[in-house]
């Protein structure tokens, strides 16, 4: 490769572009005065070649011998003077933030870092490339075959958010090569489990290229979750059975969507792997840090950081705001998935300081001809000042919904006055999302999630155990407004262990009958538990993974799920396209049956409501544009401990009712469980729901 003479190639597309006879490289640095292409054999021997070419600050080559599989850098030469903001350091091999697949790791030698760690004023020149991951030119050509995104309408939308490792690493009927990889993930296992709870789309937790973070390194764990992106167009390589962690992504979206299944991708833009003033040099630092980065505007050799991590990226940078929309547009139009679920998503709308909905980041997605048409979402909230945004999102997006989880978890723990708010989720948070023209399915509606405990420690542990993260469990939330059912962890009361299932389908039940779209924690289904521990972001090990043999023992959970999944989507009434309009499709009850009045619905020792669900009186379209007729329903909730006797009013005349859902008897096995009965009362156990359908 010493031979090696780039011709003038192209300033677009950045990156690393193969077109089937050369490579054309393209990378943007307006503070660089010079950038060498380092391109590496496999024996680690580095051949330098500089590009001379320089338009609008990119700087651009094309090689005609170089193909897929090559493995490359870059070296940036120009100031490194961090009073004003610019780290460059030729010594530092750096990523292309642009690569679309990195090979190896970086193993954290003081190499990579730019000052000395006995003095870190010190400059340090020594060369990082034997410790940094690669970059590697990929093939674009893939058989998608007739691939077609499902376009799953949102109000018919079931998530399951799920991690590529955790999901499947135990799996014993999947072969031990390819557990806890992409392939596992779309393994016709459990795409077969997929289907069985109901699920439509697989969130999956980051899967961008990210690097396990030096202190956890230094303590033997790994950073599990991912939350720490250095490339975001290229595959997670640690995710990868084989070599080609592109084409086997590829394969599992291929695979899933012929499922009917679509891929949503939980993604990182708020920040990078990079960290603080005292991080490594790995990629944008060295490239142009002023350019990629918030920095504090009176102190430039410091970060401003809204997101905990040690620096955010500058969203008022035109570089910035490019890299993420031709990330996006890259994973719908050449990977193929269906949406993204955006990580302290408020950190992307400050494009000054405040979290502003008019900021350019909502202004390009809003115009985006490929990235507008797929499923958006946000968890809208930062650490940053007021960064807490529920509702405050536009249009065009959906949210994590927090105050969901929040009310739904207070209710069924016994929280005092909760039923006016719980009414307002069950019903798709219209005081969030109805004012500024958004539908009850702007409401990702959830109660566990990644972050947190999981549905069984939810109702199994009062406080956290954090003990294994090595943090004197000063690590994660301490409020997770949970109930032991009165013992902490696990038990063999029978008593306790009946009351804490009933307690999981209770929750269950809320959500997957609620207006808006239900997201469903992987695992929760199956009895999944961390032991407590509600900050497993570092533990790769078999206190985040699955464990599927213990899941064995929950399939009366796993089943009831698909049940719930089943009547959801059986039942327009419970996944409306619109708002509830007034009494004609919708009532609210006492169990004396009388309607609630303001009294009722403030009166803190209430924890019981019946909900009257008029689905004859649906007068909207269907996605395919016929007109939607539905039964009629009653939810009752009782979140006392004690049975209670509900009253049904007459809504048509000699009603006759069907249960169809009892969290208390969830298997509804015998026909006298699911007699048809004319009844003017039922008695609700405490602590559960009755879903009672019409029949004529």
């Amino acid at each position: 490769m010493t031979d090696l003479r780039p011709w003038p190639g192209a300033p677009y597309p950045l990156g690393a572009t193969y077109d089937g006879s050369g490579t054309n490289f393209a990378i943007f640095s307006e503070v660089a005065t010079g950038v060498e292409l380092c391109l590496f054999d496999h024996d680690g021997t580095e051949t330098r070649v500089p590009l001379k070419e320089r338009d609008a600050f990119v700087w651009h080559g094309y090689l005609p011998s170089v193909g897929p599989g090559q493995r490359y850098g870059y070296r940036v030469h120009g100031p490194y003077d961090p009073a004003q903001g610019h780290r460059c350091n030729p010594s530092k091999l750096l990523l292309d933030p642009y690569a679309k697949s990195v090979e190896g790791d970086v193993d954290w030698a003081q190499a990579c870092f730019s000052y000395s760690w006995d003095d870190n004023e010190a400059f340090n020149d020594e060369d990082s490339a034997p410790h940094m991951s690669k970059s590697v030119v990929i093939s674009p050509f893939f058989d998608w075959d007739n691939d077609r995104h499902p376009r799953t309408p949102y109000n018919e939308t079931v998530i399951y958010e799920a991690h590529v490792k955790g999901l499947t690493q135990t799996h014993p009927d999947i072969p031990e090569d390819i557990r806890g990889t992409y392939a596992a993930v779309a393994h016709p296992v459990m795409i077969e489990h997929y289907k069985r709870i109901g699920v439509t789309a697989i969130e999956l937790m980051p899967v961008h290229q990210f690097i396990h973070d030096s202190h956890l390194a230094e303590q033997g764990k790994r950073n599990y979750w991912g939350y720490n992106t250095i490339g975001f167009l290229a595959p997670h390589n640690g995710y990868a059975a084989g070599e080609q962690p592109v084409q086997e992504f590829k394969a599992m979206v291929k695979a899933l969507h012929a499922a009917g299944l679509e891929v949503i991708l939980d993604v990182v833009y708020n920040h990078t792997a990079e960290g603080n003033h005292m991080g490594p040099t790995l990629s944008f630092r060295g490239i142009d840090n002023a350019a990629y980065y918030r920095l504090v505007d009176e102190d430039r050799a410091h970060y401003y950081d809204t997101t905990g991590t040690g620096n955010t990226l500058l969203m008022k940078s035109p570089q910035v705001l490019q890299l993420i929309m031709d990330s996006l547009r890259y994973w719908v139009t050449e990977m193929h998935v269906d949406g993204f679920r955006f990580d302290l998503a408020s950190s992307l709308a400050r494009q000054f300081h405040e979290v502003d909905r008019l900021s350019a980041f909502f202004d390009l997605v809003h115009q985006d001809p490929v990235v507008s048409q797929v499923k958006l979402i946000a968890e809208p909230w930062d650490i940053g000042e007021n960064g807490y945004n529920v509702g405050g999102f536009p249009p065009l997006w959906t949210e994590w919904n927090g105050k969901y989880r929040d009310t739904v978890r207070d209710h069924w723990r016994g929280d005092e006055a909760t039923l006016s708010e719980l009414a307002s989720r069950l019903t798709g948070s219209a005081d969030l999302y109805e004012e500024d023209g958004r539908r009850p399915f702007a409401s990702i509606n959830f109660v566990t999630a990644h972050d947190g405990f999981t549905l069984h420690d939810l109702v199994s542990y009062n406080d956290k155990h954090n003990e294994a993260n090595g943090e004197g469990s000063q690590d994660g939330e301490s409020h997770n407004r949970s109930w032991n059912c009165g013992v902490e962890g696990e038990t063999d009361d029978l008593d306790v262990i009946a009351l804490r299932e009933q307690q999981k389908r209770n929750f269950l039940t809320t959500l997957l009958l609620s207006q808006g779209v239900p997201m469903i924690l992987h695992g929760d289904e199956l009895g999944r538990t961390q032991h407590g521990n509600n900050n497993v972001y570092a533990q790769d090990s078999e206190i985040a993974w699955i464990d599927w043999d213990r899941a064995r023992e929950f399939d009366v959970l796993t089943t009831f799920v698909a049940q719930l999944t089943k009547l959801r989507r059986d039942h327009p009434v419970f996944r409306r396209r619109r708002f509830f309009n007034g009494r004609s499709d919708i009532g609210w009850y006492t169990p004396a049956g009388e309607p609630m009045s303001e009294e009722d619905w403030d009166a803190g020792y209430a924890r019981s409501l019946a909900v009257f669900l008029n689905g004859e009186a649906i007068r909207e379209p269907d996605s395919r544009g016929e007109p939607v007729t539905d039964e009629q329903f009653w939810m009752l909730l009782n979140g006392h401990h004690e049975p209670l006797d509900f009253v049904l009013p007459d809504v048509g005349g000699g009603e006759r009712w069907e249960i169809v859902i009892d969290t208390h008897a969830p298997m509804l096995d015998s026909a006298e469980d699911r007699a048809v009965k004319t009844a003017e009362s039922f008695t609700v156990p405490g602590r559960s729901v009755l879903v009672l359908r019409r029949v004529f």
